[in-house]
């Protein structure tokens, strides 16, 4: 029956936090600090943490991370907020719950991490370039930019560069090719193919090869491809005839074929 009975009341409970108003509720909450309190205050404020986190999707942050970013500015919202100020509580909270949005993107919306300083320093560039843009009635230049914010023109660019990583840019972008019927994609602009990888996998397979053959056709092979010994040259050393060191020598080759074969 005690059981039922406490039930019944916690329904009751429930159901006059309910029906109370917001400011009620505030008043309450701070005087209490009942977490039945909180959480209903925040069921009845997440339309905002919603409308807000939607302000910064697109921006490399998938948008349920930015909504529990912002779930949670609107805690820390209540729990600062006091209701005898007379502000309203929706006020209050948007500065909170933006700048904690802000916090996450300064801390973890950077693909590449990067010292603090350049991150602050990419934001006041940001403004800086808005700002200049209507005061000199065109694109700043670093230059001017290094000028306003008192930095010297290597740190801008440094800051600049840097803040290309802030969004990773797919291999697949595609880019017009200048009236070309087919777009270039990013991945075939940037990097080039290292030589060093050619001269390994070469080196490789002709070390391999060479164990097929034997002492005669590897001085064949020595002299005619690497030391540059003509083939009468080679015959004489050998005292064997030119169409003997012809012969060897497509005989070396077809080896060579066949364990490239076997690698293909």
């Amino acid at each position: 029956m005690r059981n039922v009975a406490k039930a019944t009341g916690d329904i009751k409970h429930v159901d006059s936090l309910q029906s109370m108003t917001e400011k009620d509720l505030f008043h309450l909450y701070s005087q209490s600090r009942d977490k039945e309190i909180r959480n209903l205050l925040v069921n009845r404020h997440l339309y905002i943490a919603e409308i807000l986190s939607k302000k910064f999707v697109n921006k490399g942050i998938d948008y349920e991370d930015i909504y529990q970013v912002a779930s949670m500015g609107l805690i820390f919202a209540i729990e600062r907020f006091d209701i005898t100020k007379g502000f309203e509580f929706s006020s209050f909270a948007t500065p909170t719950v933006i700048g904690e949005i802000k916090k996450h993107f300064r801390d973890k919306g950077w693909s590449i991490r990067v010292p603090r300083r350049i991150q602050e320093l990419s934001k006041k560039i940001n403004g800086a370039k808005t700002i200049l843009h209507q005061k000199l009635q065109r694109t700043p230049m670093i230059k001017d930019i290094a000028e306003y914010l008192e930095c010297s023109e290597e740190e801008i660019m440094e800051a600049m560069e840097a803040s290309q990583v802030y969004t990773p840019k797919s291999l697949d972008l595609t880019y017009d090719n200048d009236g070309e019927d087919k777009d270039v994609q990013l991945i075939d602009l940037i990097g080039e193919t290292d030589k060093n990888f050619d001269t390994l996998e070469n080196k490789d397979f002709l070390e391999k090869a060479m164990e097929k053959l034997n002492e005669v056709e590897k001085k064949v092979l020595k002299d005619r491809f690497f030391n540059q010994k003509t083939q009468m040259q080679v015959a004489d050393e050998l005292k064997v005839s030119q169409m003997t060191v012809s012969r060897m020598e497509k005989k070396i080759i077809e080896k060579f074929r066949k364990e490239l074969n076997k690698i293909e």
